[in-house]
Protein backbone atom coordinates (compact mmCIF):
# COMPACT_ATOMS: atom_id res chain seq x y z
CA UNK A 1 0.00 0.00 0.00
CA UNK A 2 3.13 2.79 0.48
CA UNK A 3 3.67 2.43 -3.56
CA UNK A 4 0.10 3.30 -3.95
CA UNK A 5 0.16 6.05 -1.29
CA UNK A 6 3.35 7.68 -2.87
CA UNK A 7 2.00 7.61 -6.46
CA UNK A 8 -1.17 9.67 -5.05
CA UNK A 9 0.92 11.93 -3.57
CA UNK A 10 3.17 12.72 -6.22
CA UNK A 11 0.14 12.89 -8.38
CA UNK A 12 -1.09 15.46 -6.40
CA UNK A 13 2.06 17.42 -6.49
CA UNK A 14 1.55 17.38 -10.33
CA UNK A 15 3.77 14.59 -11.41
CA UNK A 16 3.54 13.49 -14.88
CA UNK A 17 1.73 10.03 -13.96
CA UNK A 18 -1.99 8.77 -13.94
CA UNK A 19 -3.25 6.74 -11.89
CA UNK A 20 -6.44 4.42 -13.23
CA UNK A 21 -8.30 2.35 -10.36
CA UNK A 22 -10.26 -0.77 -12.04
CA UNK A 23 -13.01 -2.34 -9.58
CA UNK A 24 -12.54 -6.79 -9.89
CA UNK A 25 -15.77 -6.85 -8.32
CA UNK A 26 -17.90 -8.20 -11.83
CA UNK A 27 -16.00 -11.14 -14.21
CA UNK A 28 -17.16 -8.98 -17.36
CA UNK A 29 -15.50 -6.32 -16.05
CA UNK A 30 -12.22 -8.33 -15.15
CA UNK A 31 -12.49 -9.30 -18.93
CA UNK A 32 -12.14 -5.95 -20.39
CA UNK A 33 -9.67 -4.75 -17.60
CA UNK A 34 -7.09 -7.90 -18.93
CA UNK A 35 -7.83 -7.11 -22.44
CA UNK A 36 -6.64 -3.72 -21.57
CA UNK A 37 -3.33 -4.71 -19.46
CA UNK A 38 -2.40 -7.44 -22.36
CA UNK A 39 -2.90 -5.34 -25.38
CA UNK A 40 -0.79 -2.20 -23.34
CA UNK A 41 2.34 -4.30 -22.38
CA UNK A 42 2.14 -5.54 -25.79
CA UNK A 43 2.86 -2.22 -27.37
CA UNK A 44 5.87 -2.35 -24.80
CA UNK A 45 5.91 1.49 -24.71
CA UNK A 46 7.60 1.33 -28.23
CA UNK A 47 5.53 4.07 -30.17
CA UNK A 48 5.14 7.67 -29.01
CA UNK A 49 1.33 7.83 -30.08
CA UNK A 50 0.08 4.94 -28.05
CA UNK A 51 -0.67 5.36 -24.14
CA UNK A 52 2.58 4.19 -22.11
CA UNK A 53 2.13 1.70 -19.50
CA UNK A 54 4.45 1.84 -16.45
CA UNK A 55 3.57 -0.53 -14.11
CA UNK A 56 0.25 -2.82 -12.89
CA UNK A 57 -0.21 -3.69 -9.29
CA UNK A 58 -2.73 -6.02 -7.84
CA UNK A 59 -4.87 -4.85 -4.94
CA UNK A 60 -6.19 -8.41 -2.32
CA UNK A 61 -6.63 -6.20 0.38
CA UNK A 62 -7.19 -2.69 2.20
CA UNK A 63 -3.54 -2.32 2.49
CA UNK A 64 -2.07 -5.11 0.06
CA UNK A 65 -0.54 -4.48 -2.93
CA UNK A 66 1.84 -6.47 -5.07
CA UNK A 67 2.76 -5.88 -8.79
CA UNK A 68 1.74 -8.09 -11.48
CA UNK A 69 4.53 -10.99 -12.90
CA UNK A 70 5.62 -9.44 -16.28
CA UNK A 71 4.01 -11.44 -19.26
CA UNK A 72 1.74 -12.86 -16.92
CA UNK A 73 -2.03 -12.33 -16.08
CA UNK A 74 -3.54 -13.60 -12.41
CA UNK A 75 -4.62 -16.81 -12.66
CA UNK A 76 -7.53 -16.42 -10.69
CA UNK A 77 -8.69 -13.41 -12.55
CA UNK A 78 -8.68 -15.24 -15.84
CA UNK A 79 -10.45 -17.92 -13.80
CA UNK A 80 -13.46 -15.62 -13.24
CA UNK A 81 -13.73 -14.42 -16.90
CA UNK A 82 -13.77 -18.33 -18.10
CA UNK A 83 -16.40 -19.61 -15.15
CA UNK A 84 -17.90 -16.25 -15.07
CA UNK A 85 -18.05 -15.78 -11.67
CA UNK A 86 -15.58 -13.75 -8.98
CA UNK A 87 -12.75 -15.76 -7.25
CA UNK A 88 -12.94 -15.18 -3.60
CA UNK A 89 -10.41 -14.92 -0.93
CA UNK A 90 -9.86 -18.36 0.32
CA UNK A 91 -10.37 -19.00 4.07
CA UNK A 92 -6.82 -19.08 6.31
CA UNK A 93 -6.41 -23.42 6.42
CA UNK A 94 -7.08 -23.17 2.07
CA UNK A 95 -4.23 -20.95 1.15
CA UNK A 96 -2.32 -22.99 -0.54
CA UNK A 97 -5.00 -24.67 -2.29
CA UNK A 98 -4.95 -24.31 -6.28
CA UNK A 99 -8.55 -23.17 -6.50
CA UNK A 100 -10.49 -20.12 -4.76
CA UNK A 101 -13.56 -20.19 -3.02
CA UNK A 102 -16.56 -19.63 -4.93
CA UNK A 103 -20.20 -18.66 -2.65
CA UNK A 104 -21.95 -17.06 -5.49
CA UNK A 105 -21.91 -16.69 -9.15
CA UNK A 106 -22.45 -13.28 -10.96
CA UNK A 107 -24.54 -13.29 -14.09
CA UNK A 108 -22.22 -12.29 -16.81
CA UNK A 109 -23.60 -9.17 -18.76
CA UNK A 110 -22.37 -8.21 -22.65
CA UNK A 111 -21.42 -4.93 -23.22
CA UNK A 112 -21.20 -3.57 -20.01
CA UNK A 113 -19.11 -0.69 -19.67
CA UNK A 114 -16.15 0.13 -18.54
CA UNK A 115 -16.76 2.35 -15.55
CA UNK A 116 -13.16 3.17 -14.00
CA UNK A 117 -11.83 6.04 -11.91
CA UNK A 118 -8.87 8.04 -13.04
CA UNK A 119 -6.64 10.06 -10.67
CA UNK A 120 -4.93 12.92 -13.07
CA UNK A 121 -3.81 16.30 -12.64
CA UNK A 122 -3.70 19.40 -14.60
CA UNK A 123 -6.81 19.68 -17.14
CA UNK A 124 -9.86 17.92 -16.12
CA UNK A 125 -10.80 16.22 -18.73
CA UNK A 126 -14.28 15.78 -20.18
CA UNK A 127 -16.24 13.41 -20.98
CA UNK A 128 -16.90 12.08 -23.72
CA UNK A 129 -23.92 14.15 -44.38
CA UNK A 130 -26.78 15.34 -45.85
CA UNK A 131 -26.88 18.56 -47.36
CA UNK A 132 -30.06 20.02 -46.11
CA UNK A 133 -29.31 20.95 -42.51
CA UNK A 134 -31.65 23.17 -40.48
CA UNK A 135 -29.96 25.60 -38.49
CA UNK A 136 -26.89 26.76 -37.67
CA UNK A 137 -26.56 26.00 -34.20
CA UNK A 138 -25.27 22.65 -32.79
CA UNK A 139 -27.49 19.71 -33.39
CA UNK A 140 -28.58 17.71 -30.16
CA UNK A 141 -29.14 13.95 -30.13
CA UNK A 142 -31.32 12.29 -27.96
CA UNK A 143 -29.43 10.33 -25.18
CA UNK A 144 -29.99 6.20 -25.85
CA UNK A 145 -32.06 5.05 -23.60
CA UNK A 146 -30.97 1.78 -22.15
CA UNK A 147 -32.64 -1.40 -21.04
CA UNK A 148 -33.11 -1.32 -17.54
CA UNK A 149 -31.72 -5.01 -16.13
CA UNK A 150 -33.03 -6.52 -13.03
CA UNK A 151 -31.07 -6.52 -10.11
CA UNK A 152 -29.74 -10.08 -8.69
CA UNK A 153 -30.21 -10.05 -5.24
CA UNK A 154 -28.53 -11.99 -2.57
CA UNK A 155 -29.48 -12.16 0.98
CA UNK A 156 -25.90 -13.89 2.46
CA UNK A 157 -23.17 -10.70 2.71
CA UNK A 158 -20.74 -11.47 -0.07
CA UNK A 159 -17.48 -13.57 0.50
CA UNK A 160 -13.69 -10.69 0.71
CA UNK A 161 -12.84 -10.85 -3.28
CA UNK A 162 -9.61 -12.78 -4.47
CA UNK A 163 -8.75 -9.54 -5.92
CA UNK A 164 -10.22 -5.91 -4.72
CA UNK A 165 -8.62 -4.13 -7.62
CA UNK A 166 -6.29 -3.84 -10.47
CA UNK A 167 -4.55 -0.44 -10.40
CA UNK A 168 -2.63 0.90 -13.43
CA UNK A 169 0.15 3.47 -13.97
CA UNK A 170 0.60 5.30 -17.09
CA UNK A 171 1.82 8.29 -18.45
CA UNK A 172 0.01 11.04 -18.03
CA UNK A 173 -1.84 13.80 -20.70
CA UNK A 174 -2.13 16.81 -19.61
CA UNK A 175 -4.08 17.74 -22.83
CA UNK A 176 -6.90 16.01 -21.91
CA UNK A 177 -9.01 14.29 -24.45
CA UNK A 178 -8.93 15.27 -28.40
CA UNK A 179 -12.44 16.64 -28.19
CA UNK A 180 -11.40 18.76 -25.11
CA UNK A 181 -8.29 19.88 -26.64
CA UNK A 182 -9.81 20.62 -30.14
CA UNK A 183 -12.88 22.40 -29.28
CA UNK A 184 -11.47 24.35 -26.29
CA UNK A 185 -9.20 25.98 -28.89
CA UNK A 186 -10.01 27.83 -32.23
CA UNK A 187 -9.96 25.84 -35.20
CA UNK A 188 -6.31 25.39 -36.19
CA UNK A 189 -5.18 23.35 -39.53
CA UNK A 190 -1.55 22.13 -38.40
CA UNK A 191 -3.16 20.65 -35.03
CA UNK A 192 -5.73 19.21 -36.89
CA UNK A 193 -3.28 17.58 -39.60
CA UNK A 194 -0.90 16.93 -36.91
CA UNK A 195 -3.79 14.07 -35.15
CA UNK A 196 -4.53 12.92 -38.42
CA UNK A 197 -0.91 12.08 -39.54
CA UNK A 198 -0.47 10.68 -35.61
CA UNK A 199 -3.39 8.75 -35.16
CA UNK A 200 -2.59 6.84 -38.66
CA UNK A 201 0.53 6.17 -37.32
CA UNK A 202 -0.58 4.25 -34.19
CA UNK A 203 -3.03 2.63 -35.56
CA UNK A 204 -1.09 1.57 -38.27
CA UNK A 205 1.73 0.39 -35.13
CA UNK A 206 -0.96 -1.25 -33.58
CA UNK A 207 -2.46 -3.65 -36.57
CA UNK A 208 1.31 -4.69 -37.04
CA UNK A 209 1.01 -5.80 -33.78
CA UNK A 210 -2.14 -8.12 -34.50
CA UNK A 211 -4.28 -5.72 -31.98
CA UNK A 212 -7.55 -3.89 -33.41
CA UNK A 213 -8.73 -1.30 -31.48
CA UNK A 214 -12.46 -1.74 -31.89
CA UNK A 215 -13.57 1.54 -30.01
CA UNK A 216 -11.50 4.54 -31.76
CA UNK A 217 -13.16 7.85 -30.82
CA UNK A 218 -12.12 11.36 -29.38
CA UNK A 219 -12.90 10.23 -26.20
CA UNK A 220 -10.30 7.72 -26.17
CA UNK A 221 -7.40 10.09 -27.98
CA UNK A 222 -5.69 11.65 -25.15
CA UNK A 223 -3.01 14.52 -25.89
CA UNK A 224 -0.16 15.87 -24.79
CA UNK A 225 0.84 19.27 -25.02
CA UNK A 226 4.38 20.29 -25.78
CA UNK A 227 6.52 23.03 -27.84
CA UNK A 228 6.27 21.37 -30.95
CA UNK A 229 2.41 21.04 -30.99
CA UNK A 230 0.21 18.12 -30.06
CA UNK A 231 1.40 14.61 -29.48
CA UNK A 232 -1.92 12.30 -29.16
CA UNK A 233 -1.82 8.90 -27.64
CA UNK A 234 -4.41 5.71 -28.28
CA UNK A 235 -5.65 5.01 -25.19
CA UNK A 236 -8.46 2.62 -23.63
CA UNK A 237 -7.93 -1.01 -24.97
CA UNK A 238 -10.82 -2.62 -22.86
CA UNK A 239 -12.70 -3.66 -26.32
CA UNK A 240 -9.70 -4.62 -28.09
CA UNK A 241 -8.60 -7.83 -29.75
CA UNK A 242 -5.12 -9.58 -29.93
CA UNK A 243 -4.08 -11.47 -32.59
CA UNK A 244 -0.37 -12.28 -31.94
CA UNK A 245 1.65 -13.22 -34.95
CA UNK A 246 -0.65 -12.08 -37.17
CA UNK A 247 0.51 -10.06 -39.91
CA UNK A 248 -1.61 -6.99 -40.79
CA UNK A 249 -2.63 -8.68 -44.64
CA UNK A 250 -3.83 -12.06 -42.08
CA UNK A 251 -5.55 -8.91 -39.46
CA UNK A 252 -7.79 -7.68 -42.44
CA UNK A 253 -9.02 -11.50 -42.89
CA UNK A 254 -9.66 -12.55 -39.19
CA UNK A 255 -13.53 -12.10 -37.89
CA UNK A 256 -14.49 -10.42 -35.05
CA UNK A 257 -18.18 -11.44 -34.33
CA UNK A 258 -19.46 -9.33 -30.64
CA UNK A 259 -20.92 -5.85 -31.11
CA UNK A 260 -19.30 -3.24 -29.97
CA UNK A 261 -17.58 0.20 -30.36
CA UNK A 262 -19.45 4.19 -30.12
CA UNK A 263 -22.55 5.16 -31.93
CA UNK A 264 -20.79 7.98 -34.45
CA UNK A 265 -17.69 5.43 -35.26
CA UNK A 266 -18.79 2.60 -35.43
CA UNK A 267 -18.58 0.61 -39.40
CA UNK A 268 -21.41 -0.34 -40.81
CA UNK A 269 -20.95 -3.65 -40.92
CA UNK A 270 -20.45 -4.01 -37.03
CA UNK A 271 -24.26 -1.82 -37.22
CA UNK A 272 -25.45 -4.59 -38.82
CA UNK A 273 -24.38 -7.50 -36.23
CA UNK A 274 -21.76 -9.24 -39.25
CA UNK A 275 -18.59 -10.51 -38.52
CA UNK A 276 -15.85 -7.76 -39.15
CA UNK A 277 -12.40 -7.65 -39.62
CA UNK A 278 -9.84 -4.86 -38.08
CA UNK A 279 -11.21 -3.05 -41.31
CA UNK A 280 -13.81 -1.31 -38.98
CA UNK A 281 -11.22 0.44 -37.63
CA UNK A 282 -10.02 2.17 -40.66
CA UNK A 283 -13.81 3.11 -40.95
CA UNK A 284 -13.70 4.65 -36.87
CA UNK A 285 -10.92 6.83 -38.10
CA UNK A 286 -12.29 7.92 -41.34
CA UNK A 287 -15.25 9.46 -39.49
CA UNK A 288 -13.00 10.58 -36.58
CA UNK A 289 -10.94 12.73 -39.11
CA UNK A 290 -14.18 13.86 -41.12
CA UNK A 291 -15.07 15.31 -37.61
CA UNK A 292 -11.84 16.78 -36.88
CA UNK A 293 -10.84 18.21 -40.34
CA UNK A 294 -14.03 20.59 -40.77
CA UNK A 295 -15.04 20.88 -37.22
CA UNK A 296 -18.24 18.41 -37.76
CA UNK A 297 -19.78 18.67 -33.77
CA UNK A 298 -23.11 17.48 -32.07
CA UNK A 299 -24.57 18.08 -28.15
CA UNK A 300 -26.12 14.85 -26.61
CA UNK A 301 -29.33 16.08 -25.13
CA UNK A 302 -29.59 16.73 -21.68
CA UNK A 303 -26.00 17.56 -21.95
CA UNK A 304 -24.17 21.58 -23.01
CA UNK A 305 -21.15 18.97 -24.14
CA UNK A 306 -20.27 19.67 -27.85
CA UNK A 307 -18.47 16.27 -29.14
CA UNK A 308 -16.45 15.79 -32.49
CA UNK A 309 -18.88 13.66 -34.90
CA UNK A 310 -19.61 13.31 -38.22
CA UNK A 311 -23.46 12.07 -39.04
CA UNK A 312 -26.07 11.78 -41.31
CA UNK A 313 -29.09 14.63 -41.01
CA UNK A 314 -32.04 12.29 -41.35
CA UNK A 315 -35.70 13.14 -42.16
CA UNK A 316 -37.84 16.47 -41.09
CA UNK A 317 -37.38 15.47 -37.67
CA UNK A 318 -33.62 16.35 -37.69
CA UNK A 319 -32.41 12.83 -36.51
CA UNK A 320 -28.91 12.48 -36.31
CA UNK A 321 -27.93 8.99 -37.55
CA UNK A 322 -24.26 8.14 -37.26
CA UNK A 323 -22.51 6.95 -40.87
CA UNK A 324 -22.05 3.58 -39.80
CA UNK A 325 -25.87 2.83 -39.74
CA UNK A 326 -26.75 5.28 -42.57
CA UNK A 327 -24.46 2.95 -44.68
CA UNK A 328 -26.10 -0.22 -43.27
CA UNK A 329 -29.30 0.66 -44.22
CA UNK A 330 -28.41 2.18 -47.97
CA UNK A 331 -24.95 0.75 -48.69
CA UNK A 332 -24.93 3.35 -52.04
CA UNK A 333 -25.43 6.76 -49.68
CA UNK A 334 -23.48 9.30 -51.18
CA UNK A 335 -21.86 11.35 -48.47
CA UNK A 336 -20.88 14.88 -49.23
CA UNK A 337 -17.42 15.66 -48.66
CA UNK A 338 -16.54 18.33 -47.92
CA UNK A 339 -20.11 19.60 -45.85
CA UNK A 340 -21.83 21.57 -48.56
CA UNK A 341 -24.06 23.67 -45.91
CA UNK A 342 -23.93 26.92 -43.78
CA UNK A 343 -22.56 25.87 -40.85
CA UNK A 344 -22.23 28.41 -37.54
CA UNK A 345 -18.02 29.53 -37.00
CA UNK A 346 -15.00 29.63 -36.35
CA UNK A 347 -14.73 26.55 -38.95
CA UNK A 348 -11.38 25.71 -40.40
CA UNK A 349 -10.97 25.80 -44.32
CA UNK A 350 -12.30 22.63 -45.73
CA UNK A 351 -10.22 19.65 -46.85
CA UNK A 352 -8.54 19.50 -50.70
CA UNK A 353 -9.80 17.39 -52.99
CA UNK A 354 -7.45 14.77 -52.34
CA UNK A 355 -8.02 14.71 -48.59
CA UNK A 356 -11.70 14.07 -49.27
CA UNK A 357 -11.27 11.33 -51.96
CA UNK A 358 -9.08 9.44 -49.23
CA UNK A 359 -11.49 10.62 -46.47
CA UNK A 360 -14.54 8.87 -48.71
CA UNK A 361 -12.12 5.71 -49.07
CA UNK A 362 -12.40 5.36 -45.44
CA UNK A 363 -15.78 5.60 -45.27
CA UNK A 364 -16.59 3.05 -47.77
CA UNK A 365 -19.33 0.80 -46.78
CA UNK A 366 -17.50 -2.27 -48.17
CA UNK A 367 -14.67 -2.96 -45.86
CA UNK A 368 -12.65 -4.43 -48.63
CA UNK A 369 -12.54 -1.17 -50.26
CA UNK A 370 -11.19 0.85 -47.45
CA UNK A 371 -7.34 1.20 -47.30
CA UNK A 372 -5.17 -0.79 -44.83
CA UNK A 373 -3.49 0.45 -41.86
CA UNK A 374 -0.37 1.18 -43.48
CA UNK A 375 -1.56 1.92 -47.06
CA UNK A 376 -3.62 4.92 -45.03
CA UNK A 377 -0.33 6.45 -43.57
CA UNK A 378 1.44 6.81 -46.72
CA UNK A 379 -1.96 7.97 -48.42
CA UNK A 380 -2.74 10.61 -45.61
CA UNK A 381 0.60 12.28 -46.24
CA UNK A 382 0.45 12.45 -49.87
CA UNK A 383 -2.97 14.08 -49.39
CA UNK A 384 -1.99 16.28 -46.45
CA UNK A 385 1.02 17.34 -48.92
CA UNK A 386 -1.18 17.65 -52.03
CA UNK A 387 -3.66 19.44 -50.82
CA UNK A 388 -1.30 22.08 -49.50
CA UNK A 389 -0.30 23.33 -52.75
Amino acid sequence: MEELYTLEKEVGRGSYVAIKRLPCSKPECIELYLQEIWAMRATAKNHVNVIALHSCLLQTGPRTLKPLTAGKLPGQLVESVLKGSVAKASPPHQRNHSQSCVRRRSTSVSGLQDRTNTIQTGAKLQDKVDPNWPDVSTPKRPQNRGRKRSMQRHEDPPAPLYCVALWVVMEYCDGGDLNHFLLSRLPDNQNNHAVVRQLCSAVAFLHSLGITHRDLKPDNVLVCVTSKGPVVKVADFGLSKMSPGVSEGELTRQHFSSTCGSDFYMAPEVWGGLTYTAQADIFSLGAMFWAVLERITFVEEGTTQEQLGAYVWKGRSGRLVPLGEALWENAELQLSIPIKFRRAPPLPPPPGPATCTLLLDMLAADPDARPTATQLEARVSCALEEDSH
